[in-house]
C-alpha cells in the first residue's frame, strides 16, 4: 500500500532517498494494473500521476553547478586505444597508454554509471579511444541497459566504424539506441592520409547497417580542417539527400599532439556561407542542450549541423560530464582539473561520500572553457605572455622615439610598442635605429634620410600601412603558366635499401609521398597565407633514388591563370620530402632535407625564367 500512498502524495517524495526517487516511476509502472484494480482508477490517471512525480522530483544538487547547469549527460571513455591514427587527434606513433590495471574495470564502470543515473543522468555515451576495441563492449552495454528501469533513456557510442559492423546487431539488442560515427572524408586516398590507415569502405558499411537497424538519424562527426577536407563539405551535404544521417561539421579544436593552429580552423559562419552558395537551407529547431546548430536542405532525407566549440561556444547550456578510461572525472573537456573516482572506488569510499566529492568537482566547473577563440580572458592571458616576452628580449621604444614604423602596424600597451599580431618583432630597414644603446643622432639620421624608395619593394606589403597584403590580380590577363621545382632528402643507407625493396614498415614511401605532394600543390593557397588559390590543370611529383643514399624530388605544375604557379611546385616538393621523412623516421632521424629550389617557370608578364647555378 505504501507505493500507492507515495503516488497519491508527490510532496512526500522529497524526503525519500535519491535512488528510490529515481526508480519510483518505474516501480509505479509495474503496479499500474494492480492499482487500477484496487482503486478502480483509470489507467491514464495513474500515468498522469507518474508524469507529475517526474516533473516535481528535485534535480540532484550534486550534479548542479554554481551556474545552475544540471548535468544529465555522462560520457565514459572505455579505452585509450584506437585502431586509427587521425592526424588531428594524435601523433603518428600513438600515445603512451595507461597500464591496464589502472583502467576502470567493467564492474567499476557499471557502479559509477548506476550512481550517476541515480542522480538524474539520463544519457550515457561510451567513447574512447575507440570503444569497439574493448572486448566486453556488448556485455557492458547490456549491463547499462538494465539502468533504463531507473531513468536512463539513451545509451550511445561514438565510433570510427572500422570494426563496428559485426557488433552492431548485438549492441542494438542490448540497448544501444544512438550512434555517432566519425568520418572526415569520402575520398579513400584522403581517408588513408588523414587516419594513416585504410578502411573507408568498412565505415560506409557500418553507417548503412546502423540506419537499417533503426539508429536514425545516425550522426556523422566530421572535423573540418582547412586545406585538408574543407572542400568536401558539399559532398557530405549531398550525402544527406538519400541517407538518414545527421552530418555534424566540427570546428577543429586543440588537443595534445595534434599541432593545432588557428589558420587550420574553418569557422561555422564560413562553412555555412559556402553551403548556401549552392543550396537553399532551412534552420531546424535546436534542443536546449544540443551542441550542434541544425540545418537541412528542404526535401533531403538527412540533415546537417555545426558544432562551434571554438567560435561560438555552447558552455552556457553544457550538461556534460566525462569520466576518462583511467577513472578521472572531468567536468570540462578543456579543463585540466580531474578527480580520480577510480582511486575512491578502490579505497572503498561509500557512495554518499563519493557523491559529495563529485558534487564539489561539479560546483567548481567554470562558466566557459578557455580555448574558444572568442574567450577574452584567454586572449588577454596570451597577450600578457607576449608582452612580457617582448619586454625581456628586446629594448623598449618610448612613444616619443622617432620612428619609421607605420603607426597602424603597432599595438600600444603600457606606453610600449609590440607587433600588432602578437608575433615575433619585425625591424624594417635597420633595427639598430631603435636600440637604446645607439646615439640619438643615429636615430635621427636614419629616420630622416631613409625612405621606402631607397629599398626594394615587396609585392605582398601594402606601402600605405606596412601590413601584409595579397596582390590584386584582377586586372591581369590569364595565360598558360608552368612551374618546376626540385629538392632532395638524404635518408641514409638503411632507409635507402628498405625503400628500394618496398619493405618500409609504413608502406610504399614513394606512392604516399607522391600523393601528399600533389595534394599539397592543390592546397597551396590554404597553406601559404598570401597565395591565391589556383585551379591546377596538371600536377606531377616524381621521386627517384640516387646513389648517394638520397631521394631526388621533382614537381611540375600547370594552370591557366592570372598568377604564377611557382609556390605550388615548391610546396609539392616540400611536402613530398616531409612525407618521406615521416615514413622513414622509424629507421633513421638523421635525414636532411635540402636544396629545395625553383628550376623553371613560364608564362605571365615576365615570361620564362630558369634557375642558374652560381659559381
Amino acid at each position: 500500500m505504501n507505493h500507492f500512498i507515495s503516488i497519491r502524495c508527490p510532496s512526500s517524495i522529497k524526503f525519500l532517498s535519491p535512488f528510490f526517487i529515481r526508480g519510483l516511476s518505474s516501480t509505479a509502472n509495474s503496479y499500474q494494473t494492480q492499482a487500477s484494480t484496487i482503486y478502480k482508477v483509470p489507467k491514464h490517471h495513474i500515468q498522469q500521476k507518474i508524469a507529475t512525480i517526474e516533473r516535481e522530483r528535485p534535480f540532484s544538487n550534486f550534479l548542479t553547478d554554481k551556474f545552475e547547469r544540471q548535468h544529465t549527460y555522462l560520457r565514459i571513455s572505455l579505452t585509450e586505444k584506437c585502431n586509427l591514427r587521425c592526424t588531428y587527434c594524435m601523433p603518428a606513433e600513438g600515445v603512451d597508454l595507461t597500464p591496464s590495471h589502472k583502467l576502470l574495470s567493467t564492474k567499476e564502470i557499471v557502479h559509477l554509471a548506476k550512481l550517476f543515473v541515480s542522480q538524474g543522468v539520463n544519457k550515457i555515451r561510451l567513447t574512447g579511444g575507440e570503444p569497439t576495441v574493448r572486448k566486453d563492449l556488448v556485455d557492458l552495454i547490456g549491463e547499462l541497459g538494465k539502468l533504463k528501469q531507473y531513468g536512463l533513456q539513451t545509451i550511445a557510442i561514438t565510433s570510427n566504424g572500422i570494426a563496428l559492423k559485426r557488433k552492431l546487431p548485438e549492441l542494438v539488442k542490448n540497448g544501444l539506441n544512438l550512434l555517432n560515427i566519425s568520418l572526415d572524408t569520402l575520398d579513400p586516398l584522403k581517408f588513408e592520409l588523414i587516419t594513416r590507415r585504410k578502411g573507408l569502405e568498412r565505415v560506409i558499411e557500418s553507417i548503412d547497417q546502423g540506419i537499417a537497424l533503426g539508429l536514425r538519424p545516425l550522426k556523422l562527426n566530421c572535423v573540418v580542417v582547412r586545406g585538408v577536407n574543407d572542400q568536401e563539405v558539399l559532398d557530405f551535404i549531398e550525402m544527406t539527400r538519400t541517407k538518414a544521417v545527421d552530418v555534424r561539421f566540427i570546428e577543429y579544436m586543440p588537443f595534445d599532439g595534434n599541432k593545432w593552429n588557428k589558420q587550420k580552423l574553418v569557422s561555422f559562419n564560413e562553412l555555412l556561407d559556402n553551403i548556401r552558395n549552392k543550396y537553399d537551407v532551412a534552420k531546424l529547431p535546436d534542443d536546449a542542450h544540443d551542441t550542434s546548430k541544425a540545418y537541412q536542405v528542404p526535401g533531403y532525407i538527412g540533415q546537417f549541423g555545426f558544432i562551434t566549440s571554438m567560435t561560438d561556444h555552447f558552455c552556457g547550456t553544457c550538461n556534460r560530464l566525462r569520466i576518462t578510461a583511467d577513472g578521472n572525472l572531468k567536468v570540462c573537456l578543456f579543463g585540466n582539473a580531474e578527480v580520480s573516482l577510480r582511486d575512491l572506488l578502490r579505497g572503498n569510499v561509500p557512495d554518499n561520500q563519493l557523491l559529495e566529492i563529485i558534487g564539489a568537482a561539479v560546483k567548481n566547473k567554470k562558466k566557459q572553457h578557455a580555448d574558444s577563440v572568442n574567450c577574452t580572458d584567454r586572449i588577454e592571458q596570451l597577450l600578457s605572455i607576449k608582452v612580457s616576452w617582448y619586454k625581456k628580449m628586446h629594448p623598449i621604444m618610448p612613444l616619443t622615439q622617432p620612428t619609421i614604423y607605420n603607426p597602424h602596424y603597432l599595438y600600444k600597451i603600457d606606453k610600449t610598442f609590440i607587433p600588432y599580431n602578437y608575433g615575433f618583432p619585425s625591424y624594417p630597414l635597420q633595427s639598430r635605429a631603435y636600440s637604446s644603446k645607439n646615439k640619438k643622432s643615429e636615430c635621427s639620421q636614419i629616420s630622416q634620410n631613409t625612405t621606402i624608395s631607397d629599398t626594394p619593394t615587396l609585392s605582398h606589403i601594402d606601402p600605405s600601412s606596412g601590413r601584409a597584403s595579397m596582390v590584386n590580380i584582377s586586372v591581369k590577363t590569364p595565360t598558360t603558366r608552368t612551374a618546376t621545382a626540385s629538392g632532395r632528402i638524404r635518408i641514409g643507407r638503411e632507409a635507402f635499401d628498405l625503400i628500394q625493396t618496398n619493405l618500409m614498415k609504413k608502406g610504399d614511401v614513394f606512392t604516399v609521398s607522391q600523393i601528399a605532394g600533389i595534394n599539397a600543390a592543390k592546397q597551396t593557397g590554404y597553406l601559404i597565407p598570401l597565395c591565391h588559390n589556383l585551379l591546377l590543370s596538371h600536377a606531377s611529383v616524381d621521386l627517384k633514388l640516387e646513389q648517394d643514399n638520397s631521394v631526388e624530388i621533382i614537381a611540375k605544375v600547370e594552370c591557366e591563370g592570372k598568377t604564377g604557379a611557382e609556390m605550388e611546385a615548391l610546396t609539392a616538393v616540400s611536402i613530398a620530402a616531409l612525407t618521406v621523412f615521416d615514413m622513414c623516421k622509424s629507421v633513421s632521424k638523421d635525414m636532411v632535407i635540402e636544396d629545395i629550389k625553383l628550376l623553371e617557370k613560364t608564362g605571365g608578364k615576365s615570361g620564362t625564367w630558369r634557375f642558374k647555378e652560381t659559381k
